[in-house]
């Protein structure tokens, strides 16, 4: 890995958060593997920082995020080059009116 992911508090509540849906509506094995499915590519930002786009809001894109869409999910993240760093700041569903969780942060 080129870079360091880092998560925040508040992605890993929201990556719990989805985990805990799925396991309740479609049972544990299916948690898990979404677990596994968020975790790789969340790990993977670490190779390749740049595969996310540019969030179609422009406030989110003036603070500087990124987003990588995976099916139903968004991780929004912002890229350190000084540091070599990815820092995870949200993972929410696509569905949900992310734009006021963003804004939260």
């Amino acid at each position: 890995m080129k870079y360091k992911v880092i998560r925040t508090e508040t992605a890993d509540a929201h990556i719990r958060k989805i985990i805990l849906y799925v396991a309740e509506n479609f049972g544990s094995e299916v948690a898990l593997n979404k677990l596994e499915e968020l975790e790789q590519s969340i790990l993977e930002l670490g190779n390749h920082p740049s595969i996310g786009v540019e969030p179609r809001y422009q406030v989110l894109k003036r603070q500087g995020y990124k987003v990588l869409i995976l099916e139903k999910n968004l991780v929004f993240y912002k890229v350190n080059e000084d540091k070599k760093e990815v820092i995870i700041y949200a993972v929410v569903d696509q569905r949900q009116d992310y734009l006021n969780i963003i804004r939260g942060l």
